[in-house]
């Protein structure tokens, strides 16, 4: 029977040491009590710390800066107000041409009429002064519109009749807005 005995007893000491944890003393049980606390409350005493601290390095915190606000709220456009009636000199059709036709009207570039040419203005000029005037203004094919720039459209008109005279035309020479303007009144 004393087999059967140490069986018995072998099986006890299975459940036994199944049933106990790693605290084996009292001495160990201190010791994990404290680090229970302990840590947890380490760690969040460093947390906190950290997050009141004044100086954290955070994704974007550059554009909080003065600089990264102003160039966030600047106005998408502009708006430049010109006055006519300032005194500014009204340029002449020669001005105009060399300032804003050259560039094209000088080499024929993009199936221009070159400068002088009689044979590529010619049948521009037959169909008169305020188709080419129009066209001028308003742009036509590779021509982008010249009004509304930095000429007025009586400037523009002026280069217009020099271009075209210079290719052959007998245009006269457009009336300033404000002499026209007076001889309406009359």
């Amino acid at each position: 029977m004393s087999g059967i005995q140490d069986q018995v007893q072998a099986h006890q000491d299975e459940h036994e040491e199944a049933h106990t944890g790693p605290i084996k003393t009292p001495k160990q049980l201190v010791l994990a009590v404290i680090f229970a606390f302990i840590v947890p409350v380490m760690v969040i005493v460093l947390l906190a710390n950290y997050v009141t601290s004044d100086t954290k390095p955070a994704a974007g915190s550059a554009g909080l800066g003065e600089q990264a606000v102003a160039a966030r709220i600047q106005p998408i456009g502009t708006i430049e107000l010109k006055d006519a009636s300032a005194g500014a000199a009204v340029r002449t059709g020669e001005e105009v041409f060399k300032q804003q036709c050259s560039g094209c009207h000088a080499v024929g570039a993009m199936g221009s009429p070159k400068f002088g040419d009689a044979a590529a203005w010619g049948p521009r000029v037959t169909k008169g002064f305020d188709a080419l005037l129009t066209s001028a203004l308003h742009g036509k094919n590779n021509m982008p519109a010249q009004g509304g720039g930095d000429f007025s459209d009586y400037e523009v008109a002026r280069a217009v009749v020099y271009m075209a005279n210079n290719g052959g035309a007998k245009f006269e020479e457009p009336k300033a807005p404000a002499a026209a303007a007076s001889a309406a009144s009359n």
